[in-house]
């Protein structure tokens, strides 16, 4: 993994916006600031004016575990090609199948979590989100949440920064989101910056020649091929990429 902001490093990023290329983001941790509250989550008005530039120049999709309708709400004023929701499954494979599939887990959930101090359970409709950020003993929350959604039928779980995903099983990642979105724009290549351990599905699509990813924070396990330090390194990234296809920031 390679800090993309590096002077040797900047060949890569202007080899591909040079070329007809697809801006992929991932929203929390992101885009906006990780909060302490998950409602709470929005992006800085810098970073906004600059995306509001970015997505004139380029075809701009943003890649979100949140639900489509709730990244649209907080990006509004932006002309996004996509917002993909619930971590690649919408808008595309959205249906009245799996929401029935996560409504019966909510009252199963709710009554097992009833015992767990400072667990949050986010409905989105296509996915559940469980927050432990605010329980003391995280090490033994979390051991608690995974063993309770082990025991739902058809149920698969992904970690996160103090959260975890629980999708249907089988259904898109959000490297298969990326990718169909690539084709539909009709673009050759991708840049994706995701700071999460559901962007990994993105990290590891091949090949690299097509895909630059990238990470919010150095992670030696993380399969993403370079790195910017801190969200606060986004608007600098934005800022470049602006720079790159016009001329000017």
């Amino acid at each position: 993994m390679r800090y993309l902001l590096s002077a040797r490093n900047g060949s890569d990023l202007k080899k591909f916006a040079s070329g007809n290329v697809l801006l992929a983001f991932d929203f929390d941790g992101t885009l906006a600031p990780i909060t302490s509250e998950p409602d709470r989550a929005a992006i800085l008005p810098s970073t906004r004016r600059l995306l509001q530039k970015l997505a004139i120049q380029y075809p701009c999709i943003v890649v979100s575990g949140r639900s489509r309708a709730d990244v649209r709400r907080r990006l509004s004023g932006i002309q996004f090609a996509e917002v993909i929701g619930n971590h690649g499954i919408e808008p595309w494979d959205s249906s009245p199948a799996i929401a029935e599939t996560v409504r019966t887990w909510i009252p199963v959930l709710k009554r097992r979590f009833e015992p767990l101090q400072g667990v949050i359970l986010e409905d989105k409709q296509y996915s559940l989100s469980v927050h432990y950020r605010k329980a003391q003993n995280k090490t033994k929350t979390i051991k608690a949440i995974k063993k309770i959604a082990k025991t739902l039928i058809g149920a698969h779980f992904i970690g996160g920064k103090q959260v975890i995903n629980i999708v249907p099983k089988g259904v898109p990642d959000k490297g298969l989101a990326v990718e169909r979105e690539r084709r539909r724009q009709h673009c050759d290549k991708v840049i994706f910056l995701g700071d999460d351990e559901t962007d990994e599905a993105v990290f590891a699509l091949l090949p690299p020649d097509r895909f630059l990813t990238i990470r919010v924070g150095a992670k030696r396990s993380s399969l993403a091929r370079f790195y910017i330090r801190d969200q606060k390194e986004v608007d600098p990234l934005i800022s470049s990429l602006i720079t790159l296809r016009t001329g000017r920031s």
